[in-house]
């Protein structure tokens, strides 16, 4: 099932008005919502912070 919901409330949140949504393609929705190349890498200070947080015991 497609969580229309989720994706209306997401186009919102970027300045897309239900009018704009319903006009987008499957791909032009992809482009607009994919990250450009996948995930950002853990930062070293978000690491360390990490790690300080929930230590090995």
């Amino acid at each position: 099932m497609t969580p229309w919901g989720e994706m209306l409330r997401t186009a919102a949140r970027m300045g897309v008005g239900p009018e704009g949504f319903w006009r987008l393609s499957l791909r032009e929705w992809r482009m607009l919502t994919e990250r450009p190349g996948g995930a950002a890498p853990l930062r070293r200070e978000d690491l360390m912070r990490m790690a300080e947080s929930w230590p090995d015991e």
